[in-house]
């Protein structure tokens, strides 16, 4: 009870929460990591969007998956969780793409009026978010690990979303990127 009121609280600005200049011990950049890959989506569904290409690039997704599996070793974390944390961050850019694709079938007007190139504008930022998360994933092992961790995230994912005003698909599609994220030993 005390969580949903604080939470309440947090989301509507009653309490002030600044974010941590330093979040090694617990998960707010991690989170914050996470938003920000949600929303390059919008870019990637752009990229797509009457195109041949597919949302779905397992040719793509693999790559990224070994990449992060192979590194997950040296930062002390073991590669089975880590594979499962970034297919879900995977699955919820994918969820953003669907979404924005419907609104965009429905609503041709609210299309974006420029294609972005993906392999020289949208590939490097979601790499370079990636090994954010990954770091963010050895910086934060403890704090994962910790049983008050899954509470403690979704107040976490509450404030980034509030900070970053993200809308019910991009909120919806945090949640699902951040959900193993507690898991990880």
């Amino acid at each position: 009870m005390r969580l949903r009121v604080l939470c309440a609280l947090l989301v509507a600005g009653l309490l002030t929460v600044p974010a941590p200049a330093s979040a090694s011990s617990g998960l707010w950049t991690l989170t914050d990591l996470a938003a920000q890959r949600v929303q390059i989506a919008d870019k990637v569904a752009a990229a797509k969007f009457g195109t041949p290409s597919p949302i779905d690039d397992p040719v793509r997704e693999q790559q990224i998956l070994d990449s992060v599996a192979a590194k997950a070793p040296g930062l002390g974390l073991d590669a089975d969780g880590v594979v499962r944390f970034f297919r879900d961050q995977i699955e919820a850019n994918k969820v953003v793409q669907r979404g924005l694709y419907a609104r965009w079938t429905e609503h041709p007007g609210s299309r974006p009026p420029g294609r972005p190139d993906l392999a020289t504008e949208v590939r490097p930022v979601i790499d370079r978010l990636n090994a954010g998360l990954l770091a963010e994933l050895a910086a934060t092992r403890s704090a994962r690990a910790r049983p008050s961790c899954d509470a403690r995230l979704a107040v976490t994912v509450r404030l980034v979303d509030a900070r970053r005003d993200l809308d019910r698909l991009h909120a919806g599609a945090l949640g699902e990127a951040v959900r193993s994220a507690c898991a990880q030993p």
